[in-house]
């Protein structure tokens, strides 16, 4: 080889070096600008705000209630809203009659006939009924719960126990079983005090709820026949009957789909109230062991709180 061809090869190689070593500070130059722009493109962490819900006021914080028990119990959801010592067993008076037109939705047709026998009609009150009257069972539950008869409460358990063939005391805890009342039991139809010590029927105020909930499923036009300030029925045999709401007030009640009172000596005054506070939303409110006056005005606090309760506020 020729000092010229070697000279020239020489230089050929640098050239090479020089162009390698250029494109590899490119190279690098142009990694490093990607790292820092990957570096600028990457998302900052998103720190996501989580609202804080304000505590809901407690509807029925202060309200204050005179009877021995209560419950505001939904019976659409199966919450109870408010309590108090509502699964004490205590006696129901004329709340029995619930029972009674339960037992009665459950045995007997709407037009059944109900006759008023001798021993219907030796109940406590008078009712205005003479002896063989007979209605169909739709009217004779109407007259039992609307103006609280004790005559057409007994011929309603006469008739059930005479479909059925079964005791008295039987068909009765037949209903309570169907109702899945766990604490209630009756040892008549009317709910009237048996003697000084011992009532016409016993349950809690949270079984009260629970049966007021199954009658107005079972028997809706009966159950709302207690929200109307008076219940006129007629007998089979053309004698008509006019009575009037032993719960005057409910008729004020929005909503009102379901009234019972009751009052012995043994049982003080009990009260149901069950109102729709939405729309097919029924809640309903007990009170037992009160006064007269005083178990209207704990369940009228009671349904104040409870509608303050789906508003979101306090009761005024």
């Amino acid at each position: 080889m020729t000092l010229k061809e070697t000279i020239d090869r020489k230089e050929k190689r640098d050239r090479t070096l020089m162009q390698a070593g250029i494109a590899l500070l490119i190279g690098s130059g142009l990694l490093a600008a990607l790292a820092l722009v990957g570096v600028h493109l990457q998302k900052e962490p998103v720190v996501e705000e989580v609202a804080v819900e304000a505590p809901k006021p407690d509807a029925f914080k202060d309200v204050y209630v005179q009877g021995k028990a209560a419950i505001v119990y939904d019976l659409r959801t199966g919450e109870v809203l408010y309590e108090k010592n509502a699964e004490a067993q205590l006696p129901l008076a004329s709340l029995t009659k619930l029972l009674t037109v339960y037992a009665g939705a459950t045995t007997l047709e709407e037009d059944s006939p109900v006759t008023l026998s001798a021993s219907a009609l030796s109940a406590e009150g008078e009712s205005g009924f003479v002896l063989g009257e007979t209605f169909t069972f739709k009217d004779a539950a109407k007259l039992t719960l609307v103006a609280s008869s004790n005559d057409a409460a007994e011929a309603i358990a006469e008739a059930a126990q005479q479909k059925r063939g079964i005791a008295g005391s039987a068909l009765m805890a037949s209903a309570a079983q169907a109702a899945n009342l766990s604490q209630t039991y009756a040892v008549n139809g009317s709910g009237l005090d048996e003697d000084l010590k011992v009532s016409g029927g016993y349950g809690s105020a949270k079984d009260v709820a629970l049966l007021a909930g199954a009658l107005l499923e079972k028997a809706p036009e009966i159950a709302r026949s207690t929200t109307r300030p008076t219940v006129s029925a007629t007998s089979i045999s053309g004698i008509p009957h006019t009575m009037q709401n032993t719960n005057q007030g409910v008729v004020e009640v929005p909503g009102a789909l379901l009234s019972k009172t009751g009052f012995t000596d043994l049982a003080g005054g009990n009260l149901v109230v069950v109102f729709d506070t939405g729309i097919a939303h029924p809640v309903a409110v007990v009170v037992m062991g009160s006064t007269v006056e005083g178990r209207f005005s704990d369940v009228n606090r009671l349904m104040e709180a409870t509608l303050a309760h789906f508003a979101g506020t306090t009761p005024l």
